[in-house]
């Protein structure tokens, strides 16, 4: 396929999905020419790795092998550090945002929420940090950069490069979702096991600046649902507001049109509503300070483990430990693909 085609990238990548189809979303994950795959174990991995360059064979596609690697506990892909820890955002790739001048249009302001936004799920409050940067581009609003916009911007610079770790998902094991609401916004939170997985947060419409707290932290339940949909769809899972009367929602007899559709939408998720009181609400908080303070802790043990690894010395990482020795070992594998290319 030439270069510069409009289309080409679109085709391309239409191509990978019908040939990779079997596999997509099972161990296997396809952005145009980048292939990643993964898998639990060592021996798993043989397995799909084997299946995954067999289908390249048939197909006459060729990997260069400069260019591949094979084997890895942790990888960038699109942006995000993936290990066995979590999901990270890519230093590298937000680097440029603490060179970052200070917008002074609209399309710069534009363009520096934008690159902000592709990780808002890093950030907690994400919609309200980024408010008074917002409000800058709408219509008929004069631009003036005031106090709360150098604010804004400058702890969405600091979110960005301090932000935690995000688990990955486990299918089998249960979903929380904490929700609430002001006046502000609305933000919600998905965890597992105490852990956060993804945090989302919108600014209120117009509209939505007039409705009563029961209907905005209702809102905030259906926001919540409709953005991890894919997640909790099919799923048992848990809802936790700090609004009680939400507790008895389906037991109401009057309920407005509005709150009806709501309703309407609702039932096809099955979940159980809880009251969590407001001030226990930290919790969120809380787990996204440890997580910061475990990604710094974990950097100082990669730095160690990078040393070892310059003195030809074979390290693995444990809960409490590092274990290290003067044992290499050679995949077998790796050599056989190289020898096909030659």
């Amino acid at each position: 396929m030439p270069f510069g085609v409009t289309n080409a990238p679109a085709v391309f990548m239409d191509y990978m999905n019908r040939i990779f189809q079997p596999f997509l979303d099972k161990f296997v994950v396809v952005f145009i020419d980048d292939i990643l795959i993964y898998s639990r174990s060592p021996k798993e991995h043989g397995e799909h790795l084997r299946l995954v360059l067999e289908i390249l064979k048939a197909k006459q596609l060729y990997a260069k092998l400069s260019k591949c690697e094979f084997w890895l506990d942790e990888v960038k892909f699109l942006g995000h550090v993936i290990s066995t820890e979590g999901i990270a955002i890519d230093p590298a790739k937000v680097e440029s945002v603490l060179q970052w001048e200070r917008p002074r249009t609209i399309t710069d302001i534009q363009s520096f929420v934008g690159l902000a936004g592709y990780y808002r799920r890093f950030i907690e409050g994400f919609s309200k940090i980024v408010a008074p940067l917002t409000q800058l581009t709408r219509k008929e609003q004069p631009f003036i950069w005031t106090n709360a916009c150098e604010r804004s911007f400058e702890e969405l610079k600091r979110r960005l490069t301090t932000s935690p770790v995000l688990v990955l998902l486990d299918s089998s094991e249960p979903f929380d979702v904490y929700c609430d609401a002001s006046d502000q916004g609305l933000g919600c939170v998905l965890m597992q096991n105490r852990k956060v997985v993804a945090y989302a947060s919108r600014q209120l419409k117009n509209h939505e600046r007039n409705y009563p707290t029961h209907d905005l932290e209702l809102a905030t339940v259906v926001f919540a649902l409709k953005i991890w949909r894919h997640y909790l769809y099919g799923a048992r899972f848990s809802v936790f507001s700090d609004h009680k009367s939400l507790k008895y929602l389906f037991d109401h007899k009057e309920l407005n049109m509005r709150q009806r559709w709501w309703m309407e939408f609702l039932k096809d998720y099955d979940f159980q509503l809880m009251y969590h009181p407001g001030k226990a609400n930290v919790e969120a908080d809380a787990l996204s300070r440890k997580s910061i303070h475990m990604s710094s802790m974990m950097v100082k043990e990669l730095e160690l483990v990078e040393k070892f690894r310059d003195l030809n010395l074979y390290v693995e990482l444990a809960q409490d430990h590092i274990s290290c020795g003067a044992i290499t070992i050679t995949s077998e594998f790796l050599r056989q693909i190289g020898l096909k290319q030659l």
